[in-house]
């Protein structure tokens, strides 16, 4: 398996920037890794704190503990601002994603 390939799975299936890694292009791997960890953290730190909303409000009495109740409940907080926010993360990372995976192939190329 040459460089290019090896470089474009990493990246597609371990994480974005690892390719870059494999191919010692350590600035660009590091961009892309510190990049689409801010936005994993930033969708997780959200969605967390959606949980522990939904989790008082149980704890509270406001909500009965069943799955129906629940996914009422996660329905209603779904639109609003912040959601919008967790959704932009989201396909920003998955642009990462994907511009980690092409890259790597191009560079991975260029050195085959």
């Amino acid at each position: 398996m040459n460089k290019s390939t090896k470089a474009c799975l990493l990246s597609a299936l371990v994480f974005p920037g690892v390719g870059h890694f494999y191919l010692k292009k350590y600035f660009v791997g590091s961009l892309l890794s510190c990049g689409s960890l801010l936005l994993l953290g930033f969708i997780i730190s959200r969605e967390v704190e959606r949980a522990l909303q939904i989790l008082d409000k149980i704890l509270q009495g406001e909500v009965q503990p069943d799955s129906a109740a629940i996914i009422e409940m996660l329905s209603r907080q779904a639109a609003g601002a912040d959601m919008r926010m967790v959704n932009i993360a989201s396909l920003a990372l998955i642009f990462l994603w994907i511009i980690g995976i092409i890259d790597a192939y191009m560079v991975g190329r260029k050195s085959d």
